[in-house]
């Protein structure tokens, strides 16, 4: 039996094949345990890799957060009505308000004309209950302008610090009829007129195109505030004084015929049987109520108007009247209401665009709009101001009203 090896080395061969299967093993796991920590490692970086932006998701200043307000559903009142409340989140604006849309507007419309260019020491005037001067303090610090505002003296303080803050000059004025001279809109206007230099600012020409144009301006002799290094000293001779003229401007109703219209429209992927707003100026009335009439004439547009506002009686009866005006208790001041914003006692050039497709109106008190505001804080966690308060209360109404209970969309602005 000489062919068999020895008992050393069968121990050593044993050893070896022993050693030999180990080490396959454990290689073996080594590897395995490695593409598990490698395919871990690579699931964990997955999950926390940085957000990639699309271009347009980044946004141009401040401006680019102007618009594509989303929808909200005001759960307490549609589900006790059956309908589908929806309110545009205009408070979600970087000025809070609707009126951001329009300001901007305003002022890009102004700057393709050529009536203003930024960084030329150009002031913006304009006269308004507030909002409108949040959004153009607001727009105009971002486009290189500086901003007067002129307002009654019985608005909110809280809208007075705001436009301070913004870097705004404010001036507040007693509360008069249109067809007074110290009357805040009218102030405004000869304010950018005096901020021009014109001679007359009261003559009947230069009034006229003022209100031909509606937002006019006039070159200043050398009042520049030297904003910005890029331009030169001669640049500052061609600043501005603009009146915004938001009532009788037609970019106010522009604003909202190419912008909030479409919005609600796609929103709601045409499905709306309604649209409710509060008219202050009309614009936002009159530019989105058109433009839904445009897509489908059988929406409803429906103006919700609070107490001393005459336009009520405008639709309902065709004449501009309020009951708190009859002979004997009209006041030579406008009748105090606490809602801020919407409601007014003459015809604007946006509100002309806007009585056409109004099919209907409601009028609400300040009771109702205040028991509206509290009932939401406490049932919706929105805490709204008076003049969305005064539009849900006229969805309500409007909804009762046409008997409405499966599920129809009505749409209004917060």
């Amino acid at each position: 039996m000489s062919w068999l090896p020895s008992a050393s080395t069968a121990r050593h061969l044993f050893f070896g094949v022993v050693i030999g299967f180990s080490l396959s093993f454990a290689s073996t796991s080594v590897v395995s345990a490695y593409r598990k920590r490698k395919e871990a490692s690579e699931t964990a970086r997955a999950n926390l890799r940085p957000i990639e932006l699309r271009g347009d998701e980044i946004l141009d200043g401040v401006t680019g957060l102007i618009g594509n307000t989303p929808l909200i559903r005001i759960n307490s009142l549609s589900d006790a009505l059956g309908v589908e409340i929806l309110g545009k989140a205009e408070y979600l604006n970087p000025g809070g308000s609707v009126k951001d849309r329009v300001a901007l507007r305003i002022i890009e419309d102004a700057e393709r004309e050529g009536l203003l260019q930024p960084y030329t020491g150009s002031r913006i005037f304009e006269g308004t209950v507030g909002s409108t001067g949040i959004s153009i303090a607001t727009i105009a610090r971002a486009r290189g302008y500086d901003a007067t505002i002129v307002m009654p003296d019985d608005i909110a303080l809280e809208k007075v610090k705001a436009l301070e803050a913004l870097g705004a000059n404010v001036e507040r004025v007693r509360p008069a009829s249109i067809v007074d001279k110290k009357q805040y809109v009218n102030l405004a206007r000869e304010y950018a007129l005096h901020f021009s230099g014109a001679k007359s600012p009261s003559s009947h020409r230069a009034h006229s195109r003022i209100l031909k144009k509606t937002a006019r301006s006039v070159s200043l002799n050398g009042n520049g505030n030297g904003h910005h290094a890029s331009f030169s000293e001669e640049s500052h001779s061609h600043a501005r004084g603009f009146f915004a003229d938001q009532f009788e401007n037609r970019s106010n109703f522009d604003a909202h015929y190419s912008g909030t219209g479409p919005e609600i429209w796609r929103q709601t992927n045409g499905e709306i049987v309604a649209f409710v707003a509060g008219a202050g100026t009309g614009g936002t009335i009159a530019g989105t109520g058109q433009f839904l009439k445009s897509v489908a004439d059988d929406i409803l547009v429906v103006l919700a108007d609070p107490e001393g506002s005459g336009l009520y009686n405008k639709v309902k009866h065709c004449v501009m009247y309020d009951p708190k005006e009859s002979e004997g208790t009209r006041r030579r001041h406008q009748v105090d209401t606490v809602v801020e914003g919407i409601g007014i006692n003459r015809i604007t050039k946006n509100i002309e665009l806007a009585l056409p497709v109004i099919d209907d109106a409601f009028r609400v008190t300040d009771a109702e709009a205040v028991s509206m505001s509290r009932f939401l804080v406490q049932r919706d966690g929105l805490f709204l101001g008076s003049s969305s308060a005064v539009n849900l209360i006229a969805c309500v109404k409007l909804a009762r009203k046409m008997a409405w209970s499966n599920g129809e969309k009505i749409v209004t602005v917060l």
